[in-house]
């Protein structure tokens, strides 16, 4: 299909949307934070193509050598986000997305593309489904639930290091590890920060700010994860329902 896309880069990435957060008109530090992180990343061979119209549709991955996860592996790309929303379903736009960075894959050499994936589809992660469709399978599993999906152009696959297949930390209080790799975690970050303040919940909250702490994380992670008495709980970013949830464990 021919389509009008186009790829962030440093020069146009101040005048560019992001397709996460395109409704609202008012500064938005979310995306003023994403678009910080991801202009340092950009020369690492990180790419964010989207569609040039105002709408979600795009794609977003790394080498994962320099993709801030904790995952294991080499000539890897890491896919972060393949998202198509509203109106745009179902045209063709996920598959043109996907061939392109299939096609940037072997253009580069690379054994393949991987993913993080879960047996039960999370609201925050891309659609496995979709993925599994194109030739992606799972290589490596943890034991709560989540997997790594690969497609392999030389049957050499990635895998999650011990620690993240059996995710368990020493503090027992809520605890969040996050990036600002996704817009929408700045604001996320600072209501649930108000809202264990005001009621007096005992929390820690680290930004993961640096390639090396990323990948030193003790759980599978996109841009968020969340513990709770020393128990991973999720990589889905939370409401305030969805915390209360989790508080009442």
């Amino acid at each position: 299909m021919k389509s009008n896309f186009i790829n962030l880069t440093t020069e146009n990435i101040q005048q560019e949307h992001l397709c996460c957060i395109i409704r609202t008109k008012k500064f938005h530090h979310g995306i003023n934070a994403k678009k910080q992180w991801l202009n340092k990343r950009l020369n690492e061979g990180h790419v964010f193509r989207k569609l040039n119209e105002k709408a979600t549709v795009f794609i977003e991955y790394a080498p994962l050598e320099t993709a801030w996860v904790p995952i294991k592996g080499e000539n890897y790309l890491y896919l972060y986000c393949l998202w198509v929303l509203g109106d745009y379903k179902r045209k063709g736009y996920g598959s043109s997305l996907l061939a392109y960075c299939i096609n940037d894959a072997k253009a580069k050499g690379k054994s393949g593309i991987c993913m993080l994936g879960a047996q039960k589809q999370k609201s925050w992660l891309s659609d496995q489904t979709f993925v599994k469709k194109n030739g992606f399978k799972t290589v490596d599993k943890t034991n709560n639930g989540y997997e790594l999906l690969a497609l392999s152009f030389d049957e050499s696959t990635p895998y999650f290091p011990e620690k993240v297949k059996n995710p368990t930390i020493e503090n027992k209080e809520l605890t969040i590890y996050y990036s600002m790799q996704c817009p929408f975690v700045f604001n996320t970050i600072k209501k649930i920060k108000q809202y264990c303040t005001e009621n007096n919940i005992p929390h820690s909250l680290y930004h993961i700010d640096t390639l090396q702490k990323a990948k030193e994380l003790p759980c599978v992670f996109n841009n968020w994860a969340v513990f709770y008495k020393g128990i991973f709980e999720t990589v889905n970013l939370l409401d305030i329902k969805y915390l209360e949830r989790i508080l009442k464990k």
